[in-house]
């Protein structure tokens, strides 16, 4: 049995606390939250800083880890897509060792859950072995080519099958984004879907994907194309890309919409008129390292939705960690405040994953991971501002 305290403790879910002492037992389990003053001198581990809940990293893709630094900054999502594509013939023993470092570089991290998109089976060894908690999505695109929605869903629902579900581990399928998934592939992916699920969908990433579905103008009908892909039986509805989305998708499911570069207040309400499981990632530093932008955080603050924190994969990133992607968003839009980038960091992220019931928040009953962040009471970031995993 441990007990922890810091300058402030942080529960997500309720006040904050300045004094006050965790009890966790030998599994991290919160045991009591009690009075500081009531433990002075029975072995209690002080530290300064602030004492947050473990991270929750939505949306990451660990099998590409191999990649860092080899694909270029700044050159928009569709050069970014023939870029990676052009990097498949990797030897084995280097993306193994990669997958291995990132993961464990995201557990130092602080990170204690981890939604991450699956091509491949090369990342299920070390997700079987880790102690992060995964939520694996099996992703699925056909080119928008409805004649390969059954031979795709086939060959990536073996992907599927070989993914861990042990352990707290959890999985489905999903599709990739609205602009390379047909409507048969949608309806395959639905109905392999039948218990409650997570489903992930890439979303209004580029200016690119909504011309696709209002005009059909779009950058996508040429990139495709290069695949040997014939997009002329595309007509467009006039509506931004997250309305074929949806129209396409499960409302009964938790629905989490990733990246939403583009997204407007418009397109937040819609989506969540539709269901009330929705649930919104943002990646800012894959946003910036892409496309040079970044979502407008107040729409979604302004239409209450719940919003969550991913870090993309070490292509688009130049690290994996959620703290990173917080003092990012504060830097660029300093009008969102710690307490809810911290919300979007933990609890949020939780109820997204559906790790909410042991993740997320300092409560007791709950192992969520201790995180000590070295920051004042005013809770201001600055370039030093780093986490240390107590748990």
């Amino acid at each position: 049995m441990r007990k922890i305290t810091a300058d402030l403790i942080l529960p997500v879910t309720s006040a904050p606390l300045e004094d006050a002492v965790l009890i966790v037992n030998e599994e991290g389990k919160i045991l009591r939250i009690e009075k500081k003053k009531d433990h002075k001198g029975s072995g209690i581990e002080a530290y300064s800083g602030v004492i947050v809940p473990g991270f929750i990293n939505t949306h990451c893709h660990l099998e590409l880890s191999h990649m860092l630094g080899k694909v270029g900054t700044g050159t928009g999502l569709l050069e970014f897509i023939r870029n990676v594509v052009s990097f498949r013939d990797v030897p084995m023993e280097e993306i193994e060792a990669a997958i291995i470092k990132a993961d464990q570089e995201m557990w130092e991290n602080g990170i204690v859950a981890v939604g991450d998109i699956s091509n491949k089976l090369d990342t299920a060894k070390q997700k079987a072995a880790s102690p992060i908690r995964y939520y694996t999505f099996v992703e699925m695109f056909d080119f928008m080519q409805e004649s390969l929605a059954e031979t795709t869903f086939q060959q990536y629902f073996e992907v599927f099958q070989g993914q861990s579900s042990e352990g707290g581990n959890q999985k489905s399928c999903v599709p990739h984004a609205p602009y390379s998934v047909s409507k048969a592939l949608f309806q395959k992916i639905k109905e392999a879907n039948q218990t409650p699920v997570t489903v992930s969908i890439h979303n209004q990433e580029t200016p690119h994907e909504d011309a696709l579905f209002l005009s059909g103008e779009s950058g996508f009908v040429e990139l495709f194309g290069a695949f040997g892909m014939d997009m002329s039986s595309l007509t467009p509805s006039g509506k931004t890309a997250i309305h074929y989305a949806i129209e396409n998708m499960d409302p009964a499911q938790r629905n989490l919409f990733v990246h939403n570069t583009l997204t407007s207040a418009a397109d937040i309400q819609a989506a969540q008129a539709w269901s009330d499981k929705v649930y919104w990632a943002t990646c800012a530093n894959a946003n910036l390292y892409i496309e040079n932008r970044l979502p407008n955080y107040q729409h979604f603050i302004d239409n209450d939705a719940c919003l969550t924190i991913g870090t993309d994969s070490l292509t688009s990133n130049w690290q994996l960690s959620v703290l990173e992607e917080m003092k990012t968003i504060a830097r660029y839009q300093s009008d969102v405040s710690f307490e809810t980038l911290l919300r979007w960091a933990t609890i949020n992220g939780a109820k997204a994953l559906g790790f909410e019931e042991d993740l997320g928040s300092l409560e007791v009953g709950k192992k969520p991971g201790l995180n000590l962040l070295n920051m004042g009471a005013d809770l201001a970031f600055n370039s030093n501002t780093q986490v240390t995993k107590l748990l």
